[in-house]
């Protein structure tokens, strides 16, 4: 007889937690239990990346229709129904959703519906019902935190942003990074007035410093407001809307407030502290670099730990962790030359070292390129983009490349192997680009920018 009900439990079926799952079960023969208690295919998939992309789609229409006249169109009067776009995104979401039950489903994964919370380091508790398990993993992700500001209740998040009755002719976005700033290109693409209110001098902490420049020029052309230096003292209803007040002692009505000021790890009340695990001061759980825990036979992966909040990411830390556990093949995840995308408008790709953390090493070279989108040419968009690439001088090997601009997520994939390859400017350069394409920028680069000071 077994001694638990299943070889492994996983807590949260998100993108990762399915994959590890479904491998588990399907390629080793594992009895496999997976717990949700909300919907499968996690934050990426129902409340994040692929509805948010859906509505970035959706925005972009409106430029489309613009630009059309210079190819000839004569475009009537486009009209934009918001109902209709959310219910179409909520059919694709359901369509989703009905294929992860059916990988689980196919892959003999047991569906359990409820909050799964640890009993003991073999015991997952989930309405009232233990379930035992050899080995438990837990990938429950991460979930919008909210400072403490008076009205706060009066907010939403990305979560109620992709799912509004109706859409707000002003908002104000609190927040100056990757979601903040993608759902500011939404709003404003459909229609609204956006403001957009951050503390620091600039959008989008972190990245390059050209990126983020370059982004921040190109979201007030677009007519979004950027109040940076300023913080939110308070939220009042008022008919209709609310009004906003600032540190600054002005206020601002608007019809929503939308928060985008981070997002926290998921891990209270689950009972980590029940079985001793290791927590950081945000709730983020410690592991090792296999993804394990303070205690032996219990992992995490994903948001929940805090390492690379991507999607891909976390199904890559399933994918080792699985090698780990049932493949005799510890391995951990390597986390260097991680390509990754924001979905503003315009776009940006990135992969590597920004200029910053590149000069912390050693002297680089950069080259740098902006000009206007061929697509622009004949419709007159004043929307330019930036292509970046920074080399270890010593080495000549590429150890970033940046994009801000059309199809920058596309081309910075491809721009991603080359990095992982360790391919140096040399061979950049003797590769032949495609023409006429944006992409071949990155081959054709040859001028470096001066030099600044040390």
């Amino acid at each position: 007889m077994a001694k638990y009900d299943h070889d492994l439990i996983t807590i949260g079926a998100g993108s990762g937690g399915v994959r590890a799952s479904r491998v588990a079960a399907a390629d080793h023969g594992k009895r496999v239990a997976i717990v949700e208690n909300l919907r499968t295919g996690g934050t990426c998939v129902m409340r994040g990346c692929v509805p948010k992309k859906l509505l970035v789609y959706g925005a972009h229409f409106a430029h489309d229709f613009e630009d059309s006249a210079g190819y000839g169109w004569t475009p009537g009067e486009p009209g934009f129904d918001w109902s209709k776009l959310i219910a179409n995104k909520n059919a694709e979401l359901d369509r989703l959703e009905g294929i992860y039950h059916g990988l689980l489903s196919n892959a003999g994964v047991t569906e359990i519906d409820g909050t799964g919370r640890l009993a003991d380091a073999h015991t997952v508790e989930v309405g009232g019902k233990n379930y035992t398990a050899e080995t438990i993993l837990v990938a429950t992700g991460g979930w919008p935190s909210l400072p403490d500001v008076p009205g706060i209740e009066h907010a939403v998040t990305s979560n109620e942003a992709l799912d509004l009755a109706k859409l707000p002719k002003h908002i104000v976005i609190v927040g100056g990074g990757y979601i903040a700033v993608e759902f500011a290109g939404i709003f404003n693409g459909l229609g609204a007035e956006v403001h957009e209110v951050i503390r620091a001098d600039n959008v989008l902490r972190g990245f390059d410093e050209d990126v983020r420049q370059t982004l921040r020029r190109e979201m007030e052309k677009k007519g979004i407001r950027i109040h940076d230096g300023t913080q939110v003292k308070g939220i009042d209803p008022r008919d209709g809307g609310y009004t906003i007040h600032f540190d600054n002692g002005e206020s601002m009505d608007t019809d929503l407030v939308m928060y985008a000021t981070g997002r926290a790890p998921n891990s209270q009340g689950i009972g980590l502290e029940h079985v001793g695990i290791e927590t950081n001061k945000k709730g983020a759980i410690a592991v090792d670099k296999y993804s394990r825990t303070s205690v032996d036979n219990i992992y995490a992966i994903g948001d929940v730990t805090d390492r690379m909040n991507l999607t891909p990411v976390a199904i890559e830390e399933a994918m080792a962790f699985v090698k780990t556990v049932y493949g005799g093949e510890p391995t951990a995840m390597d986390y260097a030359n991680v390509p990754s995308a924001v979905f503003s408008q315009p776009p940006i790709g990135t992969v590597g070292l920004t200029e910053e953390q590149a000069r912390e090493q050693g002297q680089v070279d950069v080259y740098e390129s902006s000009f206007r989108p061929m697509k622009y040419t004949l419709s007159g968009r004043d929307e330019s983009s930036m292509m970046k690439l920074i080399v270890d001088r010593k080495t000549d090997r590429v150890l970033g490349c940046h994009m801000v601009g059309v199809d920058a997520a596309e081309i910075i994939q491809g721009i991603g192997i080359a990095l992982k390859c360790g391919a140096t400017k040399a061979q950049f350069d003797a590769t032949v680009g495609i023409h006429p394409t944006a992409a071949e920028e990155f081959v054709t680069l040859r001028q470096k920018r001066p030099e600044v000071a040390d």
